[in-house]
């Protein structure tokens, strides 16, 4: 049974849903426009500012928490990715969520499961190649989710920028009537982009860690001075090889619509990409460059 609990400030309560069966009737009841904020828990203000878009935008607001394995890989995190599902309900509920969707693997997966959902060419590029099979896991269990809260409206963040790719991609192939909003990256004050993996930084890795934002931010105003791809990747790469423990994965810059691949001088926005791991932490980030007009 669908859990209620008391929304600070708000009228009604938030509806804790343990099973789909659960979701789907206070779905039902719904009327409005209703948003989808997908998470894996352990939330910050990068995760509120995708409710808090949901929010403005709709007049219900659906939020799930799950931790989805089929999106890690057999040396990745799954185990020790951070959890604290009552502290996740507690800041939802004060931001007004209507519902939360919290199931288990095995209400998610069954035992004989054998269909999957892939966006074969940008499931395969960069992160993808990083981490095989990682954004199949992505793109099946967004469209399950999808599936399963039939919402007008689905947000994600712009810091996981080719996940937001690969599922605006799924989206428009399988025909699925949901708007997709991308919400730009919420930062710390130093820069570093909020992520649920910054907690596992040690304290020189933590502050190592902006250099990724340091980086990108060269990369940016060597594309809006009109240089080359290969200038800007190398400025980045300059900047990174003076972080303390940074163990750089992967420099890419591609074009911002499609992630094809760019070379020379750009003639239209790029979108700079960065994987970089510190100790056992691979962080990501992104930012979108203009070229210098002529």
């Amino acid at each position: 049974m669908a859990k209620l609990i008391a929304r600070d400030g708000k009228e009604g309560a938030m509806q804790v849903c343990e099973t789909k069966e659960e979701l789907r009737k206070q779905r039902a009841a719904m009327t409005g426009r209703v948003g989808l904020v997908p998470t894996m828990g352990y939330l910050h203000d990068g995760h509120l500012s995708l409710v808090r878009a949901a929010r403005e935008q709709c007049d219900h607001v659906i939020a799930t928490i799950f931790v989805n394995p089929t999106q890690f890989g057999p040396t990745e995190d799954l185990d020790s990715y951070p959890r604290d599902a009552d502290r996740d309900l507690a800041l939802l509920r004060a931001e007004g969520v209507d519902a939360v969707f919290l199931p288990t693997p095995a209400q998610m997966y069954a035992r004989d499961a054998e269909t999957i959902v892939e966006a074969t060419d940008l499931s395969r590029v960069l992160m993808g190649r990083l981490r095989p099979g990682h954004f199949r896991g992505v793109a099946t269990v967004v469209t399950k989710l999808l599936n399963i809260a039939q919402p007008d409206a689905a947000f994600f963040g712009q810091k996981d920028y080719q996940q937001l790719c690969v599922i605006r991609r799924v989206v428009r192939d399988l025909d699925i009537p949901v708007a997709i909003h991308g919400i730009p990256t919420v930062r710390e004050a130093d820069g570093l982009a909020m992520s649920s993996r910054n907690v596992r930084l040690d304290t020189g890795q933590r502050a190592a860690a902006p250099a990724l934002f340091a980086a990108l931010q060269a990369g940016q105003a060597a594309i809006a001075e009109g240089r080359t791809i290969a200038t800007a990747r190398a400025r980045m790469r300059t900047v990174l090889s003076q972080a303390d423990g940074a163990d750089i994965r992967s420099i890419d810059i591609r074009d911002a619509e499609d992630l094809s691949s760019v070379t020379g001088r750009p003639t239209r926005p790029v979108v700079l990409l960065l994987a970089v791991r510190f100790g056992d932490v691979l962080l990501i980030d992104n930012i979108v460059a203009s070229p210098k007009e002529p």
